[in-house]
């Protein structure tokens, strides 16, 4: 049988066994990640707590713990060890006398002052004491103390990892600097699409062209309450017209980039590739996501998730490089570019395998530019240097990646909706290797997705002006 010591098991003391002058303690030491889960649990946001600027303005000169969270603590002691499981907290006086910072070790002890036999209540001391045996937080709490014994298997809580996000928004920051591009908005006769313009033009992004038919444009923005009178706008009769219009636009000079609203991707993109009048380039026209993962530090990049259904070698040597000129506009000045198969060794069966180890070639050889590429590599060998290690692969690439070219559309479409829907990703995306890059749009996008795709399609369009200014033309 299992003693009550037996961490297994969490066990009370009831009324008839506790003593005045019995104590328990613990000990914890106070992390930043400490004061974001009381933050978000209690929804206490003051900046003294979770903002380093404004906290170093403070008298304490440095982030510090909430004074409940001390509380908290003594609250822990009295429900789990003294008098632990069945006790009924009845009230709690506490004084905070000196602040707990980042790093501190507070040591938290309650003892037993009084007993009230009548009615089973405990007085009990509190104290909290930091690693150098100052008093933190002192008081007094009221419990009623169980009077039936209860051992349980104590309860093995989930793990909590805090995300940070912001990569996106990141991307937004940084197209703050060039001037907002001119962009062809594709038969916007739906709420989302007016939006996603909307929003863009206000920040500062794009100057909307809405190119569709007028009486539908001007109804969606009505029913929507959505402002449009600040607009360009090219009536047409239809979706097609509208695809095509918004394409002459582009090679007339008039607009520098395009964005997909309420028509088929299909429908856009077969006005973008037609040979003649089309936006063709020498290069494949591909998408690309930029994700902001909350479980990985930088920004991920995933591709071809939309164009190109079962890619060739010279396609996927496109796509990878039109990814690494997307990252270049993004500020990664070497991308690491991992080529995905479902192994990380060449089996001449897994024909993804194969072109993985050419593309890395021909990127020996100058064909890719920009990047540093390895593959085959499978997904976690990727993305995490743990299962790199664990494989003995030894590379600049593995658990670093910047960009994972999938073998086909389909590869690529289902991780790319696994982590938006199973890791909270979000996700902008680009087509590129056309004249402009374009923008598009899904219903489900939300509004930072919209604006973060424009900001990309700003800063490309910005990087690739450069380029051809500086004669090295587009990466």
């Amino acid at each position: 049988m299992a003693t009550p010591q037996d961490d297994r098991f969490i066990e009370n003391r009831t009324f008839d066994e506790i003593q005045v002058g019995d104590e328990a303690h613990l000990e914890k030491r106070l992390t930043m990640e400490d004061i974001k889960l009381f933050a978000i649990m209690s929804g206490d946001v003051n900046p003294a707590h979770v903002d380093d600027d404004f906290a170093r303005s403070t008298r304490f000169q440095e982030v510090i713990a909430h004074g409940m969270w001390g509380g908290a603590l003594i609250s822990t002691v009295l429900g789990t060890q003294l008098p632990g499981p069945g006790t009924i907290y009845l009230g709690q006086t506490l004084s905070f006398r000196l602040p707990v910072t980042l790093g501190d070790v507070l040591k938290v002890w309650v003892r037993v002052t009084s007993k009230d036999e009548r009615r089973h209540r405990l007085t009990l001391e509190c104290r909290c004491e930091n690693q150098e045996g100052k008093l933190v937080i002192d008081g007094e709490a009221s419990v009623i103390a169980p009077t039936e014994k209860i051992r349980r298997p104590r309860t093995v809580l989930p793990q909590v990892r805090l995300t940070e996000r912001g990569r996106l928004h990141d991307i937004l920051s940084a197209a703050d600097h060039p001037p907002a591009i001119t962009m062809a908005v594709v038969h916007p006769v739906d709420r989302e699409s007016l939006l996603g313009a909307k929003a863009a033009a206000e920040h500062g992004l794009i100057t909307p062209i809405l190119v569709g038919p007028a009486d539908k444009i001007q109804a969606a923005a009505a029913e929507a309450e959505i402002d449009i009178s600040d607009f360009e706008l090219v009536n047409v009769p239809h979706s097609h017209a509208a695809a095509a219009r918004a394409v002459a636009l582009v090679r007339e000079g008039h607009a520098e980039s395009l964005m997909k609203g309420a028509l088929h991707t299909d429908e856009l993109m077969h006005e973008v590739l037609k040979r003649d009048g089309g936006l063709r380039t020498e290069r494949c026209i591909s998408h690309v996501m930029a994700f902001d993962v909350p479980t990985y530090p930088r920004p991920l990049f995933i591709t071809d998730a939309a164009i190109n259904i079962y890619p060739n070698i010279d396609n996927k040597r496109d796509i990878t490089q039109n990814a690494i000129g997307l990252a270049h506009a993004l500020g990664i000045a070497d991308p690491k570019v991992a080529i995905l198969s479902a192994v990380e060794t060449i089996n001449p069966r897994i024909t993804s395998t194969v072109d993985a180890a050419a593309l890395c070639k021909m990127a020996e050889r100058g064909q890719i530019t920009g990047g540093t590429l390895d593959g085959p590599l499978a997904f976690d060998n990727a993305v995490s240097e743990a299962a790199a290690k664990a494989k003995h692969i030894v590379s600049p690439v593995a658990g670093n990646a910047d960009i994972l070219v999938a073998p086909d559309l389909e590869a690529a479409n289902m991780l790319m909706k696994q982590l938006t829907y199973l890791a909270d990703a979000t996700g902008a995306g680009l087509v590129l290797g056309a004249r402009v890059p374009i923008v598009l749009i899904s219903r489900a996008d939300e509004a930072i997705t919209r604006m973060a795709s424009c900001a990309m399609a700003l800063l490309l369009n910005d990087y690739q002006k450069q380029q051809r200014l500086s004669g090295q033309g587009d990466t």
